[in-house]
């Protein structure tokens, strides 16, 4: 018998609205059957109203296993328990963000946001990224993403993770405990980790005197991983060669804040990965996983409650 599920919410202004007749298709593809809340048991949620996900469920307690849309889940920690099975969109979007963090990283050090703002000729700017020091903070699918894409340019990479163990295209593997000893030789720091408690912050007023004062700074994770006030002072005194950032702290980035004059600063509105981007590769995830859970079998992105990613 088909397994019944709910695509949530039905209308309204998130960004995958204009698809739910993919999105619905996608459960039939896995060999699920569309229905109201209250007759399913799995729900696939497709916005990002925390509140509004913790009154369908109050409403449907039946329901035994919970699809979210996004790759990170802190958003969501005071709504998952231990009572369901829960699973987001990790690695879904690791292709397009790593991507844009390589986009990004070429752009700062190359200065090519620097030329773009001139109003004349400027003097030269730049540094390689061919055989340059990089290291990388998170051991996930966009780190192992980024290390791929990084291969041909010959870099010397050091990845700080939670778990030490050997990756594909990695040079050092450390841990937290290494963080500053990891970013201190590096001309490229990038931010590809979860955020959870321990990761918040992570990049301060410490962390940024550790940096060469040519590194950039890539951020595609979240803006809470960095101390923005300590960010904006030390771009401000040239500490560090410069940040390119997807993400900000507070978020969006409002009018007038120092960042968006800063010239050693780029910033993108939280786009590495947009819907026309992603659209695809979510369905693609959401047909994998109602068919494996169909069969009985775990689904992808599962969530770990105690990591809180």
């Amino acid at each position: 018998m088909a397994v019944k599920y709910a695509v949530l919410p039905e209308s309204g202004t998130h960004k995958l609205a204009p698809w739910r007749e993919e999105l619905t298709r996608s459960v039939t593809d896995g060999g699920g059957v569309v229905v109201e809340p209250a007759d399913a048991e799995a729900l696939i949620w497709i916005a990002n109203n925390h509140q509004g996900l913790s009154a369908v469920l109050e409403a449907a307690p039946q329901i035994r296993w919970v699809q979210l849309p996004s790759a990170g889940v802190e958003r969501w920690m005071d709504v998952i328990d231990d009572e369901r099975l829960w699973t987001c969109a990790k690695g879904v979007y690791a292709e397009p963000v790593a991507e844009h963090a390589l986009a990004l990283a070429l752009g700062g050090m190359r200065g090519i946001a620097r030329y773009a703002r001139a109003t004349k000729w400027t003097d030269p700017y730049g540094i390689n990224l061919l055989g340059a020091q990089v290291c990388i903070l998170g051991g996930g699918d966009i780190a192992t993403t980024l290390l791929r894409l990084l291969a041909p340019f010959g870099t010397d990479i050091t990845v700080v993770r939670n778990r030490v163990a050997p990756m594909d295209g990695a040079d050092h593997v450390v841990g937290p405990d290494q963080l500053h000893a990891g970013v201190a030789g590096a001309q490229l720091v990038v931010l590809a980790l979860a955020l959870t408690p321990a990761t918040t912050g992570i990049i301060d007023a410490a962390a940024l005197r550790a940096m060469r004062r040519d590194a950039w700074l890539v951020n595609v994770a979240r803006g809470q991983h960095v101390v923005t006030d300590d960010l904006v002072a030390a771009l401000s005194r040239e500490e560090i060669g410069g940040a390119a950032l997807d993400v900000t702290d507070p978020e969006p980035l409002p009018e007038g804040h120092p960042l968006w004059s800063l010239p050693n600063a780029v910033i993108t509105p939280h786009l590495g990965n947009t819907p026309e981007m992603g659209f695809r590769l979510f369905t693609e995830r959401i047909t994998t996983n109602v068919a494996r859970y169909g069969r009985g079998e775990e689904p992808l992105g599962l969530v770990d409650v105690e990591l809180g990613y």
